[in-house]
């Protein structure tokens, strides 16, 4: 978490607000907390939230090492894998 962040607001409010955000972004909208429940999650000073599931969407970074042959070193190289499907629906 940015540090500058954990100055201005409580660190445990922060994270129920992440966590609350990723049970909204759950992969099967049944999995998915209704607005009023989202609400009373926000305002509920319980912690004890549900684990969130897989999300809908998300990118996997992978470390890979890379050798640099003229130096013998090694360089840590994150890769990102994306999988987009864009579909653009025109009128007749």
């Amino acid at each position: 978490m940015d540090a500058l962040m954990e100055t201005r607001a409580d660190t445990s409010e922060l994270l129920r607000c992440i966590h609350v955000g990723l049970l909204c972004v759950q992969k099967r909208p049944e999995d998915r907390p209704t607005m009023p429940s989202v609400v009373l999650m926000l305002d509920s000073e319980n912690p004890t939230l549900p684990q969130p599931k897989q999300p809908g969407f998300y990118s996997e970074r992978y470390l890979t090492e890379t050798d640099s042959s003229s130096t013998g070193t090694f360089r840590n190289t994150y890769t990102m894998m994306k999988d987009v499907t864009i579909t653009t629906v025109q009128g007749r």
